[in-house]
């Protein structure tokens, strides 16, 4: 089996300025991604090749990743691919295809990996993977954790008539009675080279990879950005694989 690990990352952010080259907790972004990889590929690595590749236009980034030794293939993002509206899978679908072509190689999963996510273990990159890769029919598998409102009971909308109402009508009269609900957490996809070629969209057939809630906050704003350094010194402190994690990003940080 071989396997193509992609990060996808433009220079434009209007969310958080210039975001995918922030750094995190004194640290740039892009060293906990490929620290995940890299202890990814330590502790499971059985594929025949994992290579990784770098779809960007943003030339902080190169800079960055040239700073660590990892290696990686650089994707130059299309024109065509930078504005604010594409779809990821047409990044990693056009990266998949750049790299077949590169490598020569005929990739069987492709595993993407989200820079502003920077909470992720070696375990929970595996975990998503071989959900997928355990059941023969599936297309993509993604990580999620639990979430804490449920669209059948407190989570609510608009209606036609300007009155608000849950998302999902219920007889439900308790949290506790609704079915288990997931917040997507961009953290980690797994596509079967099938389905990524593919333009089917709504009737995939979609597993998930369950997270440590704490350690998911998506970097969309200065806040979230903040909130997830306080959030992350504490699972640093008192979480070891969290802490282990830590310091093979501080290796990189050093060199």
């Amino acid at each position: 089996m071989n396997i193509l690990f992609t990060i996808c990352a433009r220079a434009g952010s209007k969310g958080v300025r210039g975001k995918n080259v922030r750094c995190f907790c004194g640290i740039p972004l892009v060293y906990y991604t490929v620290a995940a990889f890299e202890e990814y590929k330590t502790k499971y690595g059985l594929a025949d090749k994992i290579h990784l590749a770098v779809n960007t236009d943003s030339e902080l980034l190169i800079e960055q990743l040239n700073s660590i030794e990892t290696e990686y293939v650089l994707i130059e993002r299309k024109v065509s691919l930078a504005g604010d509206v594409i779809a990821k899978k047409d990044v990693i679908k056009d990266t998949l295809l750049e790299m077949e072509q590169l490598k020569g190689t005929a990739y069987d999963t492709v595993v993407d990996l989200d820079l502003t996510s920077p909470l992720r273990t070696a375990e929970d990159i595996n975990g998503t993977l071989q959900t997928l890769l355990e059941d023969i029919d599936a297309d993509i598998s993604y990580s999620v954790t639990e979430a804490r409102r449920s669209p059948y009971f407190n989570m609510v909308s608009e209606n036609e008539n300007g009155y608000y109402t849950t998302v999902l009508p219920s007889a439900f009269v308790a949290r506790q009675q609704t079915p288990a609900c997931y917040d997507m957490n961009a953290s980690i996809y797994a596509y079967r080279k099938e389905y990524l070629l593919s333009s089917r969209l709504n009737d995939r057939k979609a597993l998930i990879w369950v997270m440590r809630d704490t350690g998911i906050l998506d970097i969309d704003s200065e806040e979230d950005l903040k909130l997830m350094e306080v959030i992350a010194q504490y699972l640093f402190t008192e979480i070891p694989e969290y802490g282990f994690m830590l310091e093979k990003i501080k290796n990189y940080h050093s060199k």
